[in-house]
Protein backbone atom coordinates (compact mmCIF):
# COMPACT_ATOMS: atom_id res chain seq x y z
CA UNK A 1 0.00 0.00 0.00
CA UNK A 2 1.55 3.55 -0.74
CA UNK A 3 1.06 6.24 2.01
CA UNK A 4 -0.76 9.73 1.56
CA UNK A 5 0.74 12.87 3.52
CA UNK A 6 -1.37 15.74 3.87
CA UNK A 7 -0.09 19.08 5.18
CA UNK A 8 -0.98 22.08 6.62
CA UNK A 9 -4.27 20.09 8.13
CA UNK A 10 -6.21 23.12 10.47
CA UNK A 11 -6.18 22.08 13.79
CA UNK A 12 -9.86 22.05 14.23
CA UNK A 13 -10.33 19.65 11.38
CA UNK A 14 -7.89 17.35 12.85
CA UNK A 15 -10.05 17.79 16.21
CA UNK A 16 -13.20 16.92 14.71
CA UNK A 17 -11.47 13.96 12.83
CA UNK A 18 -9.67 12.79 16.15
CA UNK A 19 -13.24 12.96 17.72
CA UNK A 20 -14.85 11.19 14.90
CA UNK A 21 -12.65 8.22 15.29
CA UNK A 22 -13.04 7.76 19.14
CA UNK A 23 -16.62 7.86 18.62
CA UNK A 24 -16.63 4.96 16.24
CA UNK A 25 -13.84 3.12 17.95
CA UNK A 26 -11.50 3.68 15.54
CA UNK A 27 -7.87 4.86 15.31
CA UNK A 28 -6.88 8.34 13.25
CA UNK A 29 -5.48 6.69 10.16
CA UNK A 30 -8.52 3.63 9.80
CA UNK A 31 -10.84 6.55 10.04
CA UNK A 32 -9.29 8.69 7.41
CA UNK A 33 -9.10 5.67 5.10
CA UNK A 34 -12.79 4.57 5.66
CA UNK A 35 -13.37 8.03 4.40
CA UNK A 36 -11.31 7.90 1.68
CA UNK A 37 -12.34 4.75 0.70
CA UNK A 38 -15.96 5.86 0.91
CA UNK A 39 -15.60 8.95 -1.20
CA UNK A 40 -13.60 6.97 -3.79
CA UNK A 41 -16.59 4.53 -4.33
CA UNK A 42 -19.37 7.34 -4.67
CA UNK A 43 -20.67 7.08 -7.97
CA UNK A 44 -20.65 10.64 -9.88
CA UNK A 45 -23.99 12.62 -9.52
CA UNK A 46 -25.84 12.09 -12.22
CA UNK A 47 -28.43 15.10 -12.97
CA UNK A 48 -29.84 13.78 -15.85
CA UNK A 49 -31.14 10.64 -14.16
CA UNK A 50 -32.40 12.80 -11.18
CA UNK A 51 -34.45 15.02 -13.64
CA UNK A 52 -35.70 11.75 -15.49
CA UNK A 53 -36.80 9.99 -11.73
CA UNK A 54 -38.15 13.69 -11.07
CA UNK A 55 -39.90 14.11 -14.68
CA UNK A 56 -41.49 9.69 -14.17
CA UNK A 57 -42.87 11.20 -10.73
CA UNK A 58 -44.70 14.21 -11.94
CA UNK A 59 -46.21 12.29 -14.74
CA UNK A 60 -47.67 10.09 -12.51
CA UNK A 61 -49.62 13.11 -10.90
CA UNK A 62 -52.88 14.02 -12.88
CA UNK A 63 -51.77 17.43 -13.17
CA UNK A 64 -49.70 18.78 -16.32
CA UNK A 65 -47.18 20.49 -16.68
CA UNK A 66 -45.50 22.66 -19.35
CA UNK A 67 -42.21 22.77 -20.59
CA UNK A 68 -40.43 26.06 -19.49
CA UNK A 69 -37.33 25.56 -21.75
CA UNK A 70 -38.75 28.33 -24.29
CA UNK A 71 -39.46 30.88 -21.13
CA UNK A 72 -36.05 30.21 -19.54
CA UNK A 73 -34.56 31.37 -23.08
CA UNK A 74 -36.60 34.36 -24.03
CA UNK A 75 -35.79 35.63 -20.28
CA UNK A 76 -31.66 34.73 -20.85
CA UNK A 77 -32.13 36.63 -24.18
CA UNK A 78 -32.63 39.69 -22.86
Amino acid sequence: MTDILIRNVPEDVLGKLRQKAADNKRSLQQELLLIIESAAAEDKYNAAASASIIREKLASYERSYSDSTALIREDRSR
